[in-house]
């Protein structure tokens, strides 16, 4: 493999692959042993093996036979020689469904690094895409509670 843009923008469809097979060591192959994942909720996972921990029963369980569709690479870029950054939108549905809810859209900022011969993901940060509108409503729900 190369130090290539094409090389960093395949590893979100290999995430996928993984995550769709409900299998959480595939989910986190491209994850270097000490990277990071900071969920969508804010929580962070430190470690390939910690991450695989906290997918793994997910995938088990309430996220059993859910695949993310609709991925795209908006962009992708080498930052300096060894290290880059790829952006990744993904949607999620659950059994049954065709299309994800509005709610199920996510944005990933993943930090890769070139170790071991290939590109590593270091960090990955993970986001639900909501409009400036939806959070302006759930903010006025909220202040009613």
């Amino acid at each position: 493999m190369e130090q290539s843009v094409e090389a960093m923008s395949a590893i979100p469809a290999r995430m996928n692959e993984g995550w769709n097979s409900g299998n959480a060591t595939a989910f986190v192959a491209d994850f270097a042993d000490d990277a990071e994942l900071v969920d969508f909720e804010g929580t962070i996972h430190k470690g390939r093996q910690a991450v695989i921990a906290f997918n793994q029963p997910l995938f088990d369980t309430v996220l059993k036979g859910s695949r993310l569709v609709r991925s795209e690479v908006p962009f992708a870029r080498i930052i300096r020689p060894g290290w880059g950054v790829v952006h990744h939108r993904v949607g999620m549905v659950m059994p049954g469904e065709e299309e994800p809810l509005s709610s199920r859209y996510f944005m990933q900022m993943l930090t890769v690094v070139w170790q071991n011969d290939r590109w590593e993901v270091a960090t990955l940060q993970n986001a639900r895409l909501i409009s400036l509108e939806t959070a302006m409503a759930l903010d006025a729900q909220a202040a009613t509670e």
